[in-house]
């Protein structure tokens, strides 16, 4: 298939005729959209069949990525570059009359993922493409995704995401393969034939999964992996018979309620019905995951005996956890393997990547629901764990309170089973994603665990890719580090290195000041089509957008911005940069917390925005609804990166990466993956502040009192006062009341303790910024240092340590 520019342009046209069915008169944008789309597919669907033949010929070993989240973003723009045809598309676009960058924006994006965790299986599906590594991402296609974020009355409001309604090219649906997943109903034991226990689960309901393929092309290889999500459907979507008696609800009632189980990503699970969605969905994606691997593996193999020498199943945090009671199933029930025998494969292919240090969000279901839901996985759980402890007791023989703390059940406060410790239990790996993560891993949430097996435990470092988040987002940057230095740091971004000897040419650095200008000028443009607000490029960006938390403390934020807005107002700030701050994530819709601390930044900007004394100098922005695609326009322009959560509270972060990539400085604490961008990029170019974990845990323990800390702290009780009065909520005290509460009563995320080093480390922020020369040779050597970060280093790592893989080189035609 020849890439000229005539060839893809005519593909172009006789797609709008074959595929859109519409010529060029009467063509929209998004017929064009689509033309161009089915045109760049056909080139990776040609390279997924040969390498799918390659992958079938070899019986290779494949790594399966198990997430509940792929944030994958718009995929025209990512496709063309790892193509190599960018360049040629957009002429014979423009030649057809059309403007390529009109038809990306176009492009609706798929809502399904949240955040760090969905991007980064994003990333990772890249990388491992890229490096010619046979994988297959598994999880859900939810219908409507996330949610579509507005705001009205400075308050979140949730709208449902309708990104398939234009239609979406890139997906092929595979309704021959179709798998059975049982829910509910009751379990009964029986002995076959041969004298072997059987247990037989009766199901109160049966829904089908219907996969849907996405495929993800390596840049500049041949390799074309395959990104495989699938759809909750009914297994009689029509009741006739109920129909022609006119009860039509009962009639399509099967077809509603098996759909929903795929419909958003995260239910609401404030209530039971939720909560029991949830579970459904993260067994439903597991279920057919797993079945659809044997299936793929009994295509070749007679035994399921080298399960595990054909795949291993990476487990993207605790939502796919129930792999390990699935697989357990579907090998001693189905196929009759025997348990030891089935437990043994079963611990050979699974490793688990922890994400989180708190506790409340290692997911625990009561056993009440679980059983409901899934009885025959609550005794294939309660079998391991019984097996486990039995282990355990040998190795801990006077020790219950350790052996209570292993069990995969809880049984304080209700009994819940503990999917992190069937994780781990059921895993030949884990990892967590940072080194202090790791190492906080193992000295408090997971500890004991790790005393059974420290030689599972291990660290593989986020990373985010380079061709999405600088190549595609940045092409201007990207440029100039072409011209400087080649090509070769797309795929090796160690080679990145070699910028450090140009960030003494005042001539490069003068380039470098005027990409970043031209892209906070494309930012602001952005944001005042999408929120009427006018910003000034002009001015230091300083960006905060990532979920919202409370751990994250956009309110700290928040806090400065306030402090700063008093400090102009009496003209006593020693550095007064002009300043625009810019917010952008979703709070969950049933955390009320996060969605107060949204409702705070609206509220601020509509004060500062509106005063004439200050708006010159301080302005601040909330950007509705951020996703990847705003996320690409946000990332270059920003001057300042916030990565401010609470030191032990993050696990890694990758904003704070794909910031750095395109240039930002960092303002933060040592936390996550802050500690490591730190010792690459150098304490020179990262500015520090707040506690560390050891002194967040020490001051804790010796009994925190953040009233006593606003009480000596007169900026701190200025700002606090401010709120609580009623200002920024139309003389309504009550408004804000919830938070300022939760901060001098508990503070449990400690903003309080970090506000004076906060403020004293934004100071230096303003007077560095007011250097323009040193400010940009900062910022050359971030980039130039934090190569380390890119996805394709930690994929590298996963297949040495864990996966033991090797690529396999697909030739491209």
């Amino acid at each position: 298939m020849h890439d000229s520019v005539a060839t893809i342009r005519a593909e172009i046209e006789e797609n709008l005729f074959r595929m859109v069915g519409r010529f060029p008169e009467i063509a929209t944008k998004n017929d064009y959209y689509l033309a161009v789309a089915y045109t760049v597919r056909d080139r990776i669907l040609r390279r997924w069949v040969r390498t799918a033949k390659a992958y079938f010929d070899h019986s290779i070993r494949t790594v399966c990525y198990l997430s509940a989240e792929f944030l994958i973003g718009p995929q025209l723009g990512n496709n063309l570059l790892n193509l190599g045809i960018f360049d040629a598309t957009k002429q014979a676009v423009a030649d057809l009359g059309q403007n390529l960058d009109d038809l990306l924006d176009q492009e609706e994006e798929p809502g399904l993922g949240n955040g760090g965790l969905g991007r980064l299986a994003a990333c990772y599906m890249d990388s491992l493409a890229t490096l010619e590594i046979p994988a297959i991402g598994y999880g859900i296609r939810y219908e409507f995704g996330i949610f579509h974020q507005e705001v009205h009355d400075q308050k979140q409001v949730e709208k449902s995401d309708r990104w398939l309604r234009l239609g979406y090219p890139w997906e092929v649906v595979r309704p021959e393969i179709t798998f059975e997943v049982k829910l509910g109903g009751r379990t009964e034991p029986y002995v076959d034939a041969t004298g072997r226990y059987c247990v037989r689960w009766t199901p109160a309901r049966v829904v089908l999964g219907t996969p849907c393929d996405t495929l993800v092309q390596g840049y500049g290889v041949g390799t074309v992996n395959m990104l495989r999500l699938w759809k909750a459907e009914a297994t009689n979507t029509f009741d006739f018979e109920a129909f022609n008696v006119g009860d039509y609800a009962r009639a399509v009632h099967d077809k509603i309620t098996s759909e929903n189980i795929t419909k958003v990503l995260y239910p609401n699970d404030e209530a039971e019905e939720g909560k029991q969605l949830r579970l459904e969905q993260q067994y439903f994606f597991t279920s057919c995951s797993l079945q659809d691997m044997i299936r793929i593996f009994l295509q070749r193999e007679s035994s399921l005996d080298g399960l595990g020498r054909k795949y291993v199943v990476q487990l993207n945090d605790t939502h796919p956890a129930l792999a390990v009671a699935e697989l357990m199933r579907l090998l001693v029930d189905e196929h009759r393997i025997d348990w030891a025998k089935a437990w043994m494969i079963t611990g050979s292919v699974f490793a688990y990547t922890n994400h989180t240090l708190l506790s409340e969000a290692l997911e625990t279901w009561s056993v009440e629901l679980f059983g409901r839901v899934l009885p025959r996985h609550l005794e294939i759980v309660y079998e391991i764990n019984r097996r486990f402890l039995a282990e355990a007791a040998s190795r801990f023989p006077n020790d219950p309170d350790k052996l209570r703390r292993l069990s995969l059940i809880d049984e304080a406060g209700g009994r819940r089973v503990r999917m992190a410790n069937l994780a781990c239990v059921g895993s030949k790996s884990v990892n967590g994603v940072a080194e202090l993560h790791t190492r906080l891993l193992k000295e408090t949430v997971l500890r004991d665990l790790h005393e059974v097996w420290p030689e599972k435990f291990n660290n593989k470092t986020n990373g985010v890719t380079p061709r999405r988040f600088l190549l595609l987002a940045n092409p201007a940057l990207a440029e100039l580090i072409n011209e400087t230095i080649g090509k070769a740091w797309i795929t090796d971004c160690q080679k990145l290195r070699e910028l450090e000897l140009h960030a003494e040419d005042p001539a490069f650095r003068a380039r470098w000041r005027e990409i970043k200008q031209s892209n906070k000028r494309r930012l602001a443009t952005r944001l005042g089509r999408f929120t009427g607000l006018s910003i000034d490029p002009a001015t230091m960006f300083d960006i905060q957008v990532k979920r919202f938390h409370e751990y994250k403390r956009q309110h700290l934020n928040v806090l400065h911005i306030l402090a700063l807005y008093r400090r102009l107002k009496l003209n006593t700030h020693p550095y007064a940069v002009p300043r625009t701050v810019l917010f952008g994530g979703k709070a969950a819709p049933g955390y009320h917390a996060a969605k107060l601390i949204v409702r705070l930044i609206n509220a601020v900007a509509e004060l500062v925005n509106n005063d004439p004394e200050t708006s010159r100098r301080l302005k601040v922005a909330f950007f509705p609804n951020f996703n990847v695609k705003h996320a690409q326009y946000i990332y270059p322009a920003a001057d300042l990166s916030e990565q401010i959560s609470l030191a032990g509270k993050e696990a890694s972060g990758t904003g704070n990466m794909k910031f750095a990539f395109n240039g930002a400085l960092t303002i933060g604490t040592l936390d996550g993956a802050n500690v490591e961008i730190r010792e690459e990029v150098g304490a020179e170019n990262f500015f520090l502040f707040g506690m560390t974990a050891d002194e967040v845990r020490r001051r804790k323990e010796s009994g925190y009192r953040p009233r006593e800390v606003y009480e000596r702290d007169a900026e701190l009780r200025s700002v606090l006062d401010f709120i609580a009065s009623g200002a920024l909520s139309h003389g309504d005290p009550r408004v804000f009341a919830p938070l300022v509460q939760s901060l001098l009563e508990r503070d449990e995320y400690m903003v309080l303790a970090d506000f004076a080093a906060y403020l004293k480390c934004q100071d230096e922020v303003s007077a560095a910024y007011q250097d323009p020369e040193r400010w940009t040779k900062m910022s050359i050597q971030n980039v130039a240092r934090i190569g380390k970060f890119s996805s394709d280093r930690a994929i590298r790592e996963y297949c040495r340590d864990i996966w033991r893989i090797d690529p396999l080189v697909i030739p491209i035609e």
